[in-house]
């Protein structure tokens, strides 16, 4: 029998359902109700309060009188906001900083540790307590940003006239922008290496670039890119293009575009992703090159499919006829238990909430997903654009990454339901045959195909120890190259050679049963870019070399020149 709900419980639940389904201020209430129903708790925290006034109380005497001071609370060195020299030379500025810095903390930790919620609840709770803090940082203020008010003074107001003029602008875009719109074009600017759209269906179009050299690897490389964004952040400028590298090491490479849902796909599934995409990727991809296996790729929730038609594809045509001889994963989650930040959308009442929105639209709005993602890290892709733009007065970066991101893309509202629960919040990948898909039932177990896998150290997106859980979900005797590079998610990825190195990754083979811990204490951390480890893995496996293959045949000529139809609809 279900437990009665109190009055008050009542009305919270209705409250959160009709007007706050995703917890951002009922979150508050229940944290501090939890509080008030364990007093003891409460006091234990009263006195820790207690403790900082009285740390700040002195450290703000001892500034005063010019005397030195310990830091009550030490910031995080990766915190910009407070990086500027005065914040702790002057002692007015200091003194604010750490009276927000401590405070922030303290009532973090308070939302951590909440008494009598689930790890869940805390966890949503000082999501969105964090971010009420970030939006009242001081240096968000003018007259509390004492870099703003320099600048002001420097250009006899002139930033400040910039900065009402930026911010005319994005009330009228609806956002805090981070890149102007016109930046770049793709297909002029970006998304430039040669090539020629060969397949079109419904939802994907084919690339396949034109090859820069003689001869090829036999076996074709066929990416799966995710539909959260366009394909075009592996194709940004020459020199970051990871296609037009892999091409310049001899190897024929293919690339999904997918198309930017309009309303009337809302009823386009999950299934559908997988056989009108990826099967019929690898099935064009295989026909051109003539070949009975390719390798494929999978990025993100491309990754996610990937997994799933490897899984489909063993079932369906069995290990030794899989039309793929092995695969690659970059920063991509099969096991969805421990998601990262993200998970604190991931519930009923959120998921019922979005279903409420796509079913108004028939799809998920690219900028309500951006949006979701820029909660994450709101310091870094809110408050710092509205700081420089507004209150600083200056021009937004044209930067290619940023613009990319920007570039968003629609969500199919029966997929992402689909995703979203099955994936997300059930966690049914990785349960041997709870899923159907297209007609099979899903066990990754059967994958026994060479894997390598690729993770980012600071991906706040699909976090590495959640994508290292790959190892312990397909066959025991899979073989599995698996990769930490530094960096996050883009730039994880985004990673082409330079000297001399910027970043570094770690490698090694993971044995079955071990935790993600125990092979980061014995990989090899080198230098450089894993690219360089990747295409040698690549050179391997991928047959003899072979003359280039044409960009297109007869029986699929180009439909279009790359970067394609698709990645341009908005």
């Amino acid at each position: 029998m279900p437990k009665k709900l109190t009055p008050l419980d009542a009305a919270t639940r209705a409250f959160r359902k009709s007007i706050d389904p995703y917890s951002m201020f009922t979150s508050q209430i229940d944290a501090q109700l939890a509080w008030l129903r364990h007093p003891q708790e409460l006091m234990r925290a009263a006195d820790e309060f207690a403790a900082d006034i009285a740390a700040l109380q002195g450290h703000a005497v001892r500034r005063s009188l010019g005397l030195p001071a310990d830091e009550v609370y030490e910031p995080n060195p990766k915190d910009a906001r407070f990086a500027d020299p005065i914040w702790t030379e002057s002692a007015p500025w200091d003194i604010l900083k750490e009276w927000y810095l401590t405070m922030s903390s303290r009532l973090q930790k308070l939302s951590y540790e909440a008494p009598g919620m689930s790890e869940h609840e805390r966890h949503r709770a000082a999501f969105w307590q964090r971010n009420y803090l970030n939006m009242l940082s001081p240096d968000n203020f003018f007259w509390l940003n004492p870099k703003a008010m320099d600048r002001y003074a420097k250009t006899q107001g002139e930033s400040l006239r910039l900065g009402l003029k930026n911010f005319a602008r994005d009330v009228e875009a609806k956002n805090i922008q981070m890149v102007e719109p016109d930046a770049f074009v793709v297909g002029k600017d970006l998304a430039t290496t040669a090539g020629k759209v060969i397949f079109r269906n419904r939802l994907v179009e084919l690339i396949h670039y034109a090859p820069t050299t003689d001869k090829v690897r036999e076996m074709p490389i066929l990416i799966v890119t995710p539909w959260i964004n366009k394909f075009y952040i592996l194709d940004l400028t020459e020199k970051k293009s990871l296609v037009k590298h892999l091409t310049d090491q001899g190897f024929s490479v293919f690339i999904s575009s997918w198309k930017n849902p309009p309303k009337e796909m809302h009823d386009v599934r999950f299934d559908d992703y997988l056989t009108q995409g990826v099967c019929e990727l690898v099935r064009v991809t295989t026909e051109f090159c003539k070949v009975p296996q390719l390798h494929l790729v999978g990025y993100c929730i491309g990754g996610t499919l990937a997994a799933t038609y490897m899984a489909w594809a063993n079932k369906r045509f069995g290990p030794d006829k899989v039309p793929v001889a092995h695969w690659t994963l970059f920063t991509s989650l099969i096991d969805f238990s421990e998601p990262g930040e993200i998970n604190i959308f991931i519930d009923e009442a959120c998921l019922e909430g979005l279903d409420t929105l796509m079913a108004k639209k028939g799809y998920l709005d690219g900028t309500e997903m951006a949006a979701s993602f820029r909660l994450l890290r709101s310091n870094s892709l809110i408050w710092n654009y509205w700081v420089s733009s507004y209150l600083m007065g200056e021009k937004l970066p044209a930067f290619d990454v940023l613009f990319w991101n920007v570039d968003a893309t629609r969500m199919p509202q029966a997929m992402h339901s689909y995703y979203l629960r099955q994936m997300y919040l059930h966690n049914n990948l990785i349960k041997p045959d709870a899923l159907t898909i297209a007609d099979e039932s899903i066990d990754l177990g059967r994958i026994q195909q060479s894997l390598y896998a690729v993770t980012a150290q600071e991906d706040h997106i699909a976090p590495w120890e959640a994508c290292y859980k790959v190892r312990q979900n397909i066959h025991p005797d899979a073989p599995v190259r698996f990769v930490r590079s530094t960096s996050g998610h883009i730039l994880g990825i985004i990673n082409p050679p330079v000297q001399p190195p910027k970043r570094s990754y770690w490698v090694a083979e993971p044995a079955y049963g071990e935790d993600a811990e125990h092979w980061l204490a014995r990989a090899d951390k080198k230098p450089g870019t894993w690219w360089d480890d990747w295409t040698t893995w690549l050179h391997q496996r991928t047959g003899e070399l072979v003359s280039a293959y044409a960009t297109t045949s007869r029986k699929y000529p180009a439909l279009a020149d790359a970067p394609g139809t698709y990645v341009l609809e908005k």
